[in-house]
């Protein structure tokens, strides 16, 4: 009988079509913190930080394998030989026990510009701290926090939405090796 439906039918229509949603909300899409890195691979940087280690102009930092706590994971790395005023830059992501992302990011480029693009615009704080006899200055941002060490010729960031105990927990565990 088309033409005979009522305001109740389509009622009912939606109350059935919300049932569905609400089942595949709460059943088929993940509400726990361990959604959170929930399709994050973990990587093996290895043989890209064999490689970077040798074709980049400075000696590259990264920590040795098996020399951070438990639970962290690599989920990216990258190495980008020079190119205009970034120079050769070296990237190394990870997910540390909370899920919470730290990375390493060093440049031999414009250090001012480098460090707000892979800080995410934070700013230079007048706080410093000495890691393994060497000094970072703290920066604060909105999105990531960091620990900036500029020398000459290369500018090694950790950054990330990690704690700074975090990020100092990776500042220690870095190695800089060349070739």
């Amino acid at each position: 009988m088309r033409g005979k439906e009522t305001v109740r039918d389509m009622v009912l229509s939606l109350a059935a079509i919300g049932v569905v949603a609400a089942a595949i909300y709460l059943f088929g899409i993940p509400h726990d913190e361990g959604a959170k890195d929930a399709g994050v691979k973990t990587v093996d940087y290895r043989v890209e930080l064999d490689t970077a280690r040798r074709a980049a102009p400075y000696p590259v930092a990264a920590p040795d394998p098996g020399s951070l706590p438990e639970g962290w994971r690599a989920t990216s790395v990258t190495y980008r030989p020079a190119a205009a005023e970034d120079g050769a830059v070296w990237h190394l992501g990870f997910l540390d026990p909370e899920k919470e992302y730290v990375a390493v990011e060093q440049s031999d480029g414009k250090p001012v510009p480098f460090v707000e693009d892979v800080t995410q615009q934070a700013r230079e704080t007048t706080r410093t701290q000495r890691i393994d006899g060497k000094e970072w200055v703290r920066y604060e941002g909105d999105k990531y926090d960091a620990l900036v060490r500029k020398e000459p010729g290369v500018t090694t960031v950790v950054t990330g939405t990690a704690s700074y105990g975090q990020l100092t927990k990776m500042a220690a565990a870095l190695t800089e090796k060349k070739g």
